[in-house]
């Protein structure tokens, strides 16, 4: 079916007030059975909702349902306890009993016999044994509607569900007459968020812990610590936040940064974690280590392996070579912040990271070797594995599993650790056959600083396109694997990593609709999943996003008209050819402060452009406008193999060349110095000679240095 179809079927369903039957349901994700019946039921300002008398957890649901029915349809409705209706001498059971007996498949004579005792609509939330874990079941008929599980998390599904069986608007709403029975494929559906490289508020973490509760998302796994910034508090370590959770950002302009500071206090995140658990999502905090430990080892200096002078935090961006020693007063340190960190977080899990640990700084350490010897350890990678195993009989002392990233999967790796998937799915694999628990969180699928689309309007980030299909596509499902290793399969997750993602709005539109996509696969049985249905029922969120402030990304439910746009003579960097792709970023200079800035599409391994097809029959005349960025990435010995030290002039120059990048410049143009406060400068106009036809123009520059790195912003060749 066309794109432009689907949307039309759904923007149907918005514009009626009904879920009538012919549309597609609006639910997301799409439940395990829905059966359709006869007639509607309509929510109404004198709508009545009952819950068990005592039950908080059912108080808890339909005050959630409640609310968002007042924001989302401006009703009013009150909810009473459901023995307040027989005077309070039926318990919570009797009063589920009753309320069950409207349900839609029960007999008329039960619906007439339960009229008399009410002719209130109601919505009753019911507590019934022997469901399992989050699933519900939910009546809609036209004498009432009835929520009903064993568990509160069911009870609350069951709220969500209803709440989007109602289209956004404004008054009473008809809800079609049916049944839903659903329950969750995987136990684990959840999104990650990186606080430690760009940090955001209190106020924005519990707008998505209110938008993954939409979406039945159930884990927010909370990167906390990285290189680039410490940002939990410790109380024992005061530092760790007083120093390393801020940085002075890097800049290629004359322009001084503002020291880039933020840090959770113990209160604020207990707030977040009660506020997390009454939408029944667990909050998994991660401390890295031994690896990603640059900002702690700035702020206390004894823990790091070489000592010397203590490193900064970090302006960078990759992978560094800072990891915490092995020394028992370090291990006892890594001990006193997990105890601070257990008291703050219930959930079972603890990540602790242990990916990209380079072992550089362990093999020139002579504390590391004296202390590995006395262990019988020589073997760089088995001394990680040790660490991890310090770290995991710790947390299993104090009744918690240890989660970590896929390169934790070696011998010894104690057998209730949890293996986080992240380097293809090959992790998850290994893990579930080793009798590991695991979730597929691979990259690139799952990693949602990938652009969603190529329009010009996506974001910084990375330069690769992972589109909400290709989310929606993804397979956590493994048929290689028996019945009893499919268990360790816990679920999956998506991981919005924030090196490139600087603002909260940033991160709602590298988030959704991707999430979306997310939940449905964790939740909804293979055999349901439709790509067209799934698309379908995305306008009618999307519809829920907008009238509830969220910010989404829109390339799947708008043309792509990117592709027919015809080029003309000015072309941006994001509509040229990079020559390469080895590490291709869209990038902002100065990613501090506010304010519009220009976006340059680049590779930082080699920053070099194409213009295509250009017409130099007759000459041309070519004008560019370039900006500095920063080159504020660690990738190891890779940057060897950066071409710099060619420019002939004090700031380089922009070498033009014509059909292909290794053949003689025709024309170059030096960079002058960038004025001061300014972004962009326009280059001079460079003549080009006449040339037969048209042809591929190759522009790259010369460079005197690593730091500054030039980009283009645009280019324009006129004949």
């Amino acid at each position: 079916m066309r794109r432009g179809a689907l949307i039309l079927v759904a923007l149907a369903w918005l514009t009626s007030g009904t879920a009538f039957a012919a549309s597609p349901t609006p639910l997301i994700p799409l439940p395990a059975e829905i059966a359709p019946g006869q007639g509607t039921f309509t929510v109404a300002s004198g709508t009545v909702v009952r819950v068990p008398a005592g039950d908080t957890e059912a108080a808890g649901a339909a005050r959630y349902w409640v609310e968002k029915v007042a924001r989302t349809r401006g009703l009013k409705l009150a909810v009473r306890p459901a023995d307040a209706r027989v005077g309070g001498a039926a318990d919570a059971e009797a009063a589920g009993r009753l309320s069950a007996s409207r349900g839609a498949d029960a007999p008329d004579s039960a619906a007439g016999a339960t009229s008399a005792a009410s002719a209130t609509p109601e919505v009753a939330f019911i507590r019934e044994p022997g469901m399992p874990d989050d699933a519900y079941r939910l009546d809609v008929a036209s004498p009432g509607i009835q929520i009903r599980a064993t568990s509160g998390s069911g009870l609350f599904y069951g709220a969500v569900t209803l709440w989007q069986l109602m289209p956004v608007g404004k008054g009473p709403a008809q809800i079609q007459a049916q049944t839903i029975n659903d329950a969750p494929a995987y136990k684990w559906r959840g999104l990650m968020l990186d606080s430690s490289r760009h940090f955001q508020s209190i106020t924005f973490i519990k707008s998505m812990l209110d938008w993954m509760a939409w979406h039945k998302l159930n884990t927010f796994h909370w990167h906390l610590t990285d290189d680039q910034g410490w940002r939990i508090e410790i109380r024992k370590y005061p530092r760790l936040t007083s120093v390393g959770s801020c940085r002075i950002p890097a800049t290629a302009t004359h322009v001084k940064p503002p020291e880039y500071c933020g840090f959770y206090t113990q209160a604020q995140i207990r707030d977040i974690v009660a506020y997390a658990a009454e939408r029944h999502i667990q909050v998994i905090p991660e401390i890295e280590m031994p690896g990603h430990a640059q900002a702690a080892i700035a702020a206390y200096p004894e823990l790091g392996s070489l000592g010397g002078t203590p490193p900064p935090v970090s302006a960078k961006w990759g992978v560094h070579a800072y990891l915490f020693n092995i020394e028992p007063k370090t291990i006892d340190f890594l001990h006193d912040v997990l105890t601070e960190v257990m008291e703050l977080f219930p959930s079972p899990y603890i990540h602790v990271g242990g990916d990209e640990a380079v072992k550089d700084q362990w093999k020139s350490s002579p504390s590391v070797h004296a202390r590995s010897k006395a262990l019988g350890i020589t073997d760089p990678e088995a001394l990680q594995t040790w660490f991890m195993q310090e770290m995991g009989k710790f947390l299993e002392a104090h009744g918690k599993r240890l989660v970590g990233w896929d390169e934790i999967l070696q011998p010894g790796l104690p057998s209730d650790a949890v293996v986080m998937s992240w380097r293809g799915v090959d992790g998850a694999h290994a893990a579930a056959v080793a009798g590991n628990d695991t979730v597929l969180s691979p990259w690139p699928t799952l990693y949602f600083d990938n652009r969603q689309s190529a329009r010009p309007s996506e974001p910084p980030g990375r330069m690769r396109v992972i589109s909400l299909e290709d989310v929606y596509r993804f397979e956590p499902r493994d048929t290689t694997l028996t019945a009893d290793q499919r268990k360790h399969v816990l679920g999956l997750q998506g991981n919005i990593w924030t090196e490139h993602i600087r603002t909260e709005e940033r991160v709602q539109l590298m988030a959704l609709p991707r999430a979306a996509a997310v939940a449905e696969v964790g939740w909804t049985a293979p055999e349901r999943k439709d790509w067209n249905g799934f698309l379908q029922r995305l306008a009618p969120m999307a519809e829920r996003y907008r009238a509830l402030g969220i910010r989404y990304d829109d390339s799947a439910l708008t043309p792509d008209t990117l592709a027919s746009k015809p080029l003309g003579a000015r072309r941006t960097s994001r509509e040229l050819q990079l020559c390469s792709d080895g590490v291709s970023l869209l990038l902002e200079p100065n990613a501090f402060g506010t304010g519009p800035r220009p976006v340059f599409a680049l590779d930082i391994m080699n920053p070099c452009w194409i213009y295509k097809d250009a017409d130099l029959s007759r000459g041309a005349r070519l004008t560019a406008a370039v900006g500095p960025l920063p080159f504020n990435f660690e990738i190891g010995a890779d940057v060897a193999k950066i071409r710099v030290g060619d420019a002939k002039t004090a700031e380089g120059e922009l070498e033009v060349r014509v059909d292909g990048c290794d053949g003689p410049v025709v024309a170059t143009e030096p960079l002058p110095p960038m004025p001061p406060g300014k972004l962009v400068n326009e280059l001079r106009t460079v003549a080009l000679s006449p040339q037969p036809g048209r042809h591929d123009v190759c522009l790259r520059f010369a460079r005197p240095r690593l730091d500054p790195m030039w980009a283009l912003d645009w280019v324009e060749i006129r004949p």
